[in-house]
């Protein structure tokens, strides 16, 4: 009986919008006004007027998951209060499962996020509805209301049109000027033998979700502040990282039903991917989007070809993004306790469910981090059998110096742009959406914080 409910409830939700949807002006929004709180008080104190917008842009917001079923981010006082050891970066996460085995859990390790309702505006001019997750806020103020990581870098998007902006209408919802179809069936065929290539670069891929031309996650609200919000689910199926407790194929990959996405509870369970930082693993992300239909194949992310204009692939600390490091023909089986790596990897793996376990320079601690990461991709010139685990950049920068490694032949810049992080890498031209969400240390793996699964 209660999966049949379920199964109601989800059709009722996920049909097309009604007048409700209209788009209406800013200032006609309806909100109940609340007593200033400590933030709004800052803010004015401060002169910050467009954080005190923010902050009524994020009030609407919370309220919206409070009318939804869910339970909205309090930042004074928070349901969940993260350890050292847990070193969880967004704080509004409503539980985390750290059991990475996935022979006793699937599709672990997994976090469960507050999910808001919104509306996309497909390329006709209809509208429907669709539901997103809020990572990242360009605004320090609004960032800590939500419960999400400060990311000021990602103002750097507004003008490059790589962005796209959003309104609120009279109900509090926000209004997205493009859309994504989650329809597609995700297919990946691996690349043939080349030379130490093997997998990786694939012979065909498929992306599960493809966006249209007018979507970005980088989301300009009304204020002028970005947010990094990603969706996850509409009538047309569900993002490929919410994963099916039934099993990871094609049948699971677009259930409207799945339990993982709970509507009436304003939650979404979402996959976590493993990585390696400052010589350690579990640096734990999600990935949402993607710029390219080869990792959005990979990494089960939606192929947003919009994201390609921010600015600007192979720099930093310029631009909005920030590099990382795939490798192209990393390890593919565990010689040494570390695991394997690569993007052949995950490519030969059945259905795309070994990660590429990739390396990344910095995390949401350091102001400089953004959640757009622009792939800087190396390529091992040693037999498979001496590759050793990327596990830091300046791991990468030492071994690309001795020639260990080269920038993969198939990225975009023919030589190093000025990237702070390395001066060695040339960038792929590949952005990929990588919201970070936390990085355990080892005593914290098996256990799990909160509720990490849907009620």
């Amino acid at each position: 009986m209660k999966r049949l409910f379920s199964s109601i409830l989800v059709a009722l939700l996920l049909v097309g919008c009604s007048n409700e949807e209209e788009l209406v002006p800013e200032n006609e929004i309806e909100i109940a006004e609340t007593t200033e709180d400590a933030l709004e008080a800052e803010a004015k104190s401060r002169g910050f007027f467009q954080s005190l917008r923010a902050l009524k842009e994020a009030k609407i917001l919370l309220n919206s998951i409070r009318e939804d079923g869910g339970v909205p981010y309090n930042f004074f006082r928070p349901a969940l209060k993260f350890t050292a050891a847990q070193n969880v970066f967004l704080p509004s996460v409503l539980g985390i499962d750290f059991r990475i085995d996935r022979s006793v859990v699937p599709e672990g390790p997994t976090a469960r996020f507050p999910m808001f309702r919104g509306v996309e505006t497909l390329p006709d001019g209809r509208r429907r509805r669709g539901y997103y997750v809020i990572t990242e806020a360009s605004d320090l103020f609004m960032a800590k209301k939500l419960g999400v990581i400060y990311s000021p870098r990602m103002a750097r998007a507004i003008g490059s049109g790589g962005e796209q902006r959003a309104f609120f209408n009279r109900r509090g919802r926000l209004v997205f000027e493009g859309s994504v179809d989650f329809s597609p069936k995700r297919s990946l065929v691996a690349g043939a033998q080349d030379g130490l290539l093997f997998g990786f670069p694939p012979a065909e891929v498929n992306p599960g979700a493809v966006a249209d031309e007018n979507w970005s996650s980088y989301v300009v609200l009304p204020s002028g502040v970005v947010i990094n919000a990603q969706l996850v689910a509409n009538r047309t199926g569900i993002h490929d990282r919410i994963p099916n407790p039934a099993g990871n194929g094609q049948a699971q990959e677009d259930d409207l039903n799945n339990p993982n996405l709970a509507i009436d509870q304003a939650s979404v369970v979402m996959q976590l991917l493993d990585g390696w930082h400052a010589e350690r693993p579990y640096y734990f992300h999600i990935v949402t989007d993607t710029s390219d239909p080869g990792p959005a194949t990979i990494e089960l992310g939606v192929f947003a070809p919009k994201l390609a204009n921010l600015p600007t692939f192979g720099l930093f600390p310029g631009g909005s993004m920030l590099p990382f490091s795939p490798t192209a023909n990393g390890r593919t089986f565990d010689s040494d306790g570390f695991g394997v790596q690569g993007l052949n990897t995950a490519s030969l793996s059945e259905r795309q469910v070994q990660d590429p376990t990739n390396t990344f320079p910095i995390d949401p601690s350091d102001t400089r981090y953004a959640p757009m990461w622009d792939a800087h991709i190396t390529e091992f010139t040693i037999p498979e059998e001496e590759r050793p685990i990327l596990r830091s950049f300046e791991q990468i920068n030492e071994l690309l110096a001795e020639g260990t490694l080269i920038p993969f032949r198939g990225n975009a810049n023919p030589s190093p742009l000025a990237n702070s992080l390395s001066n060695l890498l040339t960038a792929t031209g590949a952005i990929i959406n990588c919201p970070v969400i936390t990085q355990p240390a080892d005593s914290v793996i098996g256990t799990q914080i909160g509720e990490p699964d849907n009620r």
